[in-house]
């Protein structure tokens, strides 16, 4: 990197030089060559460019400097134009720093002169070649005598320093003398450097009000200045908005002219899968690309609680108005046992059974011709895609269910809790902690076999058991259930919905999730967002997560709304973003969650709620006075060596290692599954037919033994459909038969859905070592 001059804070000079310049998550840092000049920083990709091609200027007159490290630092007007700068050191980074800085203050100066010269001075003509260098002349000499004074200001400081000094060193010798004929010399002494004082106050008093008058009679002027560069600052904002929007709606336009699937007019397509209209109007719209979306307004602003519920945060606060976020039942809850839970002993460290294993082989680099592949395969139901092993990761989808558990200690703690709002804080961090796994795991679990189940039992290392089974194949369906002596149960069941539309790949998750706390019986229930993955056919793959949550206790009414913002070229947020209000059964908010899905999340107590201003939407925006943020939750790091190891966490490491004692039917013991992990790719895809086409046999069975029974003379005259806990129909309308062996459909009283619950017998099967009932999926 070449070595620029240092800055000097002569007017008119100009500074340039290189430096790295963010540009997206795919290039990440790039060299630019950057100018300084006249209070405006532009950037070039070459020193060449410069005659020609401006890549981008940010005026620093309105422009926020501010420094993250020893060599990166950001330079924003307000959200507009944001430059996220890094250099080679960090004395070329304190050079630059310098630089703007002073460029800044002369562009502010020269911006307030040149608002305020029509309201204050005569108009000058544009005939006039002085006019500018008279405004230039002016600000130079403002600039100079406030400089004057300012430095008569620190002489004069000074000679008070050094005067004061010695007057008290005289008084000190005063105090000491013991002979009278020195004391006439010694006041005189004394009263010499008393009037040197007396002078170099006053000489200090009268710089400090000739100060004080220039910067009276210049104030109007910059506080008009401000103002303006305020108003400008807004009409951009609302200009850029506009511009966003006409884009996004035009390229909309232009899509659905083009390429709108004739199937979208189609009524029936509505309902379809169980999926709601909107949902499914969601998906169908071929231009929901989440890389072009709008950024919504935020719905509510925080700003820091007033001192005072700092000071009275651990006492009776009883005293706050109704408006205050107080939970009444624990007025006297402290902040800080949310983040530590200080008065619950601590889990005892169980010694685990076994060690687990930390590696698996490194994913081999084998080439695939992506496109021959998926090029016939647009807008087809991703289950019903032939897809070889190497999109895959070695892993099943029950797998990944049990994933969920690997921030188990949420749980624990919410079971722990004695407020019903504290503990909505934790199964809410909980739910966001579930897509910490997916931000680089751009890899397709395999779909499991139906009958195929999962255990994952921690009872002696973290003190729960975990089951997990597909029952049902057409629409693929898993249902999960896990229970942990601390007090707490997990279940849910999940269908996915996915389509791919040639760009990117939607995946909807439909069914809920439960939570239930023995100890208060409390009952949660919430449902996932939608996952998307892009760039799937050129380009590095991403993931994307984005919709809301409602996290629901329905025993008490509470309730915390989670969203998950996706990701935008226009956002000014950070990306994955994650924002979510705990309320009560009235609707009164209590805390604030904010962080990211793939990092942390962060919670706030609110001390107090109000109606701010209208936003860009015409809503009107909530502000909540709330206490210092505090972490609930971190995403645990990546084992060493995880990019080499289809980025698997360090508990998704151990769900494939091979048990004794599991069920025949586990995904452990799952063939190509196992031929993948250990890097037998070619053999995987062969054993991955063998074991489709050994599915399809045995369904079709099925359906003929359903069909014989149903024409039987007893079946004949029985007019009563069957339940639907024991029939589930596939894509072509014959019934499918299929019973779950450890799950039971049934209609759940507290939420008032329906779903697979667990029905018992695994453990103890397992016990016994009694797998007799078992089917055979492999």
């Amino acid at each position: 990197m070449s070595e620029p001059k240092s800055p000097t804070p002569t007017p008119g000079d100009t500074y340039k030089g290189w430096l790295f310049k963010w540009t997206n998550y795919i290039k990440g840092y790039q060299r630019r060559w950057f100018v300084l000049s006249n209070g405006l920083l532009s950037y070039y990709r070459t020193q060449a460019e410069m005659g020609h091609t401006c890549r981008g200027t940010i005026n620093l007159a309105t422009a926020n400097i501010a420094v993250e490290d020893s060599c990166n630092f950001v330079i924003s007007n307000g959200g507009a134009q944001t430059y996220h700068l890094k250099a080679s050191s960090e004395v070329e980074r304190q050079r630059w720093i310098t630089a703007l800085e002073l460029a800044k203050a002369k562009a502010v100066q020269m911006q307030a002169e040149s608002d305020d010269s029509g309201d204050d001075f005569p108009a000058v003509s544009p005939n006039s070649g002085q006019g500018g260098d008279c405004r230039n002349t002016e600000i130079q000499s403002t600039l100079r005598t406030l400089n004057s004074k300012v430095e008569d200001l620190a002489t004069c400081n000074d000679l008070i320093v050094k005067h004061g000094s010695a007057l008290q060193r005289s008084l000190s010798e005063l105090e000491g003398l013991r002979v009278a004929v020195d004391m006439g010399e010694k006041v005189k002494q004394v009263t010499e450097r008393a009037t040197l004082f007396r002078i170099t106050s006053n000489a200090m008093i009268n710089a400090c009000r000739d100060f004080l008058s220039m910067a009276q009679s210049h104030s109007k002027r910059w506080q008009k200045a401000l103002q303006t560069e305020r108003e400008q600052r807004i009409r951009l904002e609302e200009t850029l908005e506009q511009l966003a929007k006409q884009h996004n709606h035009l390229e909309r336009a232009f899509r659905g002219a083009t390429v709108l699937p004739p199937s979208f007019s189609n009524p029936a397509l509505g309902n379809k899968g169980g999926v709601s209209g909107k949902a499914d109007a969601s998906d169908e719209d071929d231009d929901n690309e989440f890389f072009d979306a709008m950024e919504e307004p935020a719905e509510f602003i925080t700003v820091p609680a007033d001192p005072k519920y700092h000071r009275r945060s651990g006492s009776n606060i009883s005293g706050i108005s109704s408006e205050t976020g107080t939970d009444d039942q624990s007025v006297n809850f402290d902040e800080l046992s949310l983040a530590s839970n200080p008065e619950s002993p601590q889990p005892l460290e169980l010694e685990p059974v076994r060690q687990r294993r930390t590696r698996i082989p490194d994913k081999p680099n084998y080439y695939l011709n992506l496109w021959s592949i998926m090029k016939n395969c647009i807008g087809k139901e991703l289950s019903k895609i032939p897809m070889p092993v190497n999109f895959n990761e070695p892993l099943s989808m029950l797998q990944r269910l049990s994933e969920d558990l690997e921030y188990y200690e949420l749980l624990d703690k919410a079971a722990k809790s004695h407020s019903s709002l504290e503990q909505m804080c934790y199964v809410a961090a909980f739910t966001v902690s579930s897509y910490s796994t997916t931000v680089h795991r751009t890899g397709k679990p395999f779909n499991p076999l139906l009958g195929e189940t999962f255990e994952l039992d921690r009872h002696r290392e973290c003190g729960y058991r975990s089951l997990c089974e597909q029952v049902s194949h057409h629409p693929p369906a898993a249902a999960h259930y896990a229970f942990s002596e601390k007090g707490w149960t997990l279940r849910q069941e999940i269908t996915l919905a996915s389509k791919f539309r040639g760009k990117y790949l939607s995946i909807m998750p439909l069914g809920s999730i439960q939570c239930i706390f023995e100890k208060s019986n409390n009952h949660y229930s919430w449902k996932k967002v939608t996952t998307t993955v892009h760039n799937i056919i050129v380009g590095k793959l991403w993931i994307d997560q984005s919709g809301e949550i409602d996290v629901v206790n329905h025993k008490t009414g509470d309730r915390c709304h989670l969203k998950f913002a996706p990701y935008s070229y226009f956002s000014r947020d950070v990306p994955r973003k994650v924002t979510g209000v705990v309320t009560d059964k009235d609707g009164k908010a209590h805390y604030v969650l904010s962080g990211t899905w793939d990092e942390k999340m962060e919670f706030s107590k609110i001390m107090q709620s109000s109606k701010g201003e209208n936003g860009t939407e015409g809503k009107q925006r909530t502000v909540y006075q709330t206490l210092k943020a505090k972490e609930i939750w971190r995403k645990n790091p990546l084992p060493e060596g995880a990019e080499n190891m289809y980025y698997f966490s360090s508990l998704a490491l151990t769900l494939n290692e091979p048990e004794e004692g599991v069920a025949p039917t586990d995904s452990r013991r799952r063939p190509d599954q196992r031929l993948m992990e250990e890097g037998h790719w070619d053999e995987a895809n062969a054993e991955k037919q063998r074991l489709e086409e050994k599915q399809r046999s045995t369904r079709r069975e099925r359906e003929r033994e359903a069909v014989k029974a149903a024409s039987s003379p007893e079946e004949a005259d029985a007019k009563e459909p069957a339940p639907a806990s024991s029939e589930i129909s596939d894509e072509s309308g014959h019934p499918d038969t299929y019973q779950a062996l450890w799950f039971e459909k049934m209609d759940d009283p507290v939420s008032g859905e329906t779903l697979h619950i667990y029905k018992g017998g695994y453990w103890e099967a397992k016990e016994q070592g009694n797998w007799d009932m078992c089917p055979d999926v492999f």
